[in-house]
């Protein structure tokens, strides 16, 4: 024991990413050659060659600080591991102790508490929400059609409501209400949450209707919403190192992980805050987040009732109106085997877990970054050496050489179903981007290609003169909506969070004239928008039209605070961003300079 505690405090000393496991534990031989299986089986939807990736040179490629997994097998955690960095700066590993951010995960627990409550008959799945809401009542108008939400409809996305996830603030922010939550007053930083459609109709992801099941639990329990969740769901199922608890309490501080963005920059101030909590809050381990997996496990097999008894786990796992959307999670099936799992991200934090209905199967995984291309292929991996059955099967493709003067062509920005996306050229090659991830694209021929984190293959289209067009989208002969290539950013009809979004990406890869064209758009779109009006400071700046930066960052001082306090520091934050990318440092100076700002610290 001595030994290895020294090899590990010898690794940490030599600032090594990816030391080994920091924790006591010891396994089997037996199970220390299925976690070597799982480290260097690394796949994703497709391989390149028979053989899977490692997982560190995976977290490398990725510019991931670290990650956590824990595997479950027959109904219990056969092992747990921790990789990489806890926090870099402090050289904290990452232990099978180290708590994350569970962001969406958050969801499935909170929909535990509240079938906990329609199991004491203090809630009704069917009734309308405003019958057990006391500090706030849901603004019904003209979109709903005069039907009523239900806790079925808030738990299984099927309410209609807007506010899809939330961005969370600093943690030095002043934080809101609840109610102001929902009503989109300040200080929240997000609309409010109100119909966007008639509820039962169809499945919509909502995190803000997620909120108002919060807010329902505290208004029939009389209690905060994170002692009832600790003392009724997490204390019950063993979780009793996770909390919902915003901000998190000053003695679990040093057990957080600190969040990163993409490139690998640390996330203002370590991570931020979600005073949401229903939606987004807990944080936790793979390992505790496991054994929620075991108890559904096992409550639906009849074997246990910690929670919910085996009648209500097994409603919670019956998609309801939508075909996988049940309460709470979502439920696949794959083959013969029923599958219910949830996504996660928050501000520098990604995760998913995947588990088997019946059989006692699953995985946890969370990082601490924007980044969660390596998620899927870890769970690949584990389902692999585990022998899922009907959950992987990997295609194995060849890749072919295209000349950079048919790649260039491709480069530029597209849309499809009204989502923007985009193709880049980066140092390794060239990359598709949708849904906040760079995607490296493989080409099978001179037109198609394939990518690791996506299900679609794609061939680029043109016209007559050679010109690009778009790319048509297919998955398995299926087509489907081709994407089209923007030409005129003025005709665009998106939402103008979506083009500030792109255009940040555009100045990412300093594509400084497009993100200008963007940002311009944005903030027609939608006056108020300072984050594009600070944005679009950043992208004359760095294409050296430093007078119109210095306009454009006055005219977002003086509305910043009145319309969005939270962003405040935005400058300064993203000029942290921006050093650790790369930029011309000389012109951030000058800025902070002539405006008087103060460097912040980690500039």
């Amino acid at each position: 024991m001595f030994d290895t505690m020294k090899k590990i405090l010898l690794i940490i000393a030599l600032g090594l990413n990816f030391g080994n496991l920091v924790s006591q534990t010891t396994y089997s031989k037996e199970v220390e050659a299925q976690i070597e299986q799982v480290e260097n089986n690394l796949a994703g939807r497709v391989k390149l060659s028979a053989k899977g990736y490692n997982i560190k040179e995976r977290m490398a490629y990725y510019k991931l600080k670290g990650l956590s997994l824990a595997v479950v097998h027959n109904y219990q955690v056969v092992w747990a591991k921790g990789y990489g960095w806890a926090d870099e700066a402090e050289k904290r590993p990452v232990t099978v102790n180290t708590l994350f951010q569970a962001a969406s995960n958050s969801k499935s627990i909170n929909a535990m508490g509240v079938l906990k409550l329609v199991q004491d008959k203090k809630l009704d799945l069917y009734t309308d929400i405003n019958f057990y809401l006391k500090s706030w009542q849901f603004p019904y108008d003209s979109l709903s059609k005069n039907k009523k939400i239900t806790l079925a409809n808030l738990l299984s996305h099927t309410a209609g409501l807007s506010v899809h996830g939330f961005p969370g603030y600093d943690r030095k922010a002043q934080l809101p209400t609840i109610t102001q939550i929902l009503d989109g007053k300040a200080p929240a930083n997000t609309a409010a949450v109100r119909s966007e459609f008639e509820p039962g109709l169809k499945s919509k992801y909502s995190g803000g209707g997620t909120t108002i099941s919060k807010l329902v639990i505290m208004d029939v329990t009389g209690q905060p919403y994170d002692k009832f969740m600790y003392d009724n769901v997490l204390k019950p199922l063993g979780m009793i190192n996770s909390f919902f608890t915003q901000p998190p309490p000053a003695d679990k501080l040093n057990m957080l992980a600190t969040g990163y963005y993409v490139n690998g920059s640390e996330v203002p101030h370590k991570f931020h805050v979600y005073p949401e909590q229903a939606p987004d809050g807990l944080w936790t381990t793979p390992t505790e987040m496991c054994k929620y997996i075991i108890e559904t496990q096992l409550a639906y097999a009849g074997r246990s009732s910690k929670v919910l008894t085996p009648e209500m786990t097994k409603l919670s796992l019956t998609p309801y109106i939508d075909k996988i959307a049940a309460l709470g999670v979502f439920v696949e099936e794959r083959g013969t085997t029923k599958y219910f799992q949830h996504g996660a991200g928050n501000e520098g934090f990604c995760g998913q877990y995947y588990a088997s209905v019946e059989g006692g199967d699953g995985v946890v995984v969370y990082v601490n970054s924007d980044n969660r291309s390596i998620i899927q292929e870890v769970i690949n991996s584990v389902a692999t050496v585990y022998k899922w059955k009907d959950f992987y099967d990997a295609t194995v493709k060849s890749e072919v050489t295209v000349p950079e003067s048919v790649l260039a062509k491709y480069t530029g920005v597209y849309m499809f179903d009204d989502v923007l996306t985009a193709i880049f050229k980066k140092e390794d090659g060239y990359y598709y981007l949708s849904d906040n991830v760079y995607a490296k694209m493989y080409f099978t021929t001179e037109k198609s290609f394939f990518n690791e984190e996506f299900q679609t293959e794609k061939t680029f289209l043109m016209d007559t003169a050679g010109n690009v067009t778009g790319f048509s989208r297919q998955i398995n002969g299926k087509f489907y909506p081709t994407a089209v290539k923007v030409t005129d950013v003025g005709t665009l009809k998106v939402a103008p969070g979506q083009i500030n979004n792109m255009g940040w990406y555009l100045l990412e890869n300093k594509q400084y004239n497009t993100a200008i064209a963007f940002f311009k758009k944005g903030i027609l779109l939608d006056p108020k928008d300072v984050a594009a009006i600070g944005n679009l400071g950043h992208a004359y700046l760095f294409n050296n039209e430093y007078d119109k930066a210095i306009a454009q960052y006055k005219e977002f001082l003086s509305k910043v605070k009145e319309l969005n306090p939270e962003l405040t520091n935005m400058i300064s934050n993203d000029f942290i961003t921006f050093k650790s990318m790369g930029f011309d440092r000389s012109l951030m100076d000058k800025v902070f300079t002539d405006l008087k700002i103060k460097k912040p610290k980690g500039y």
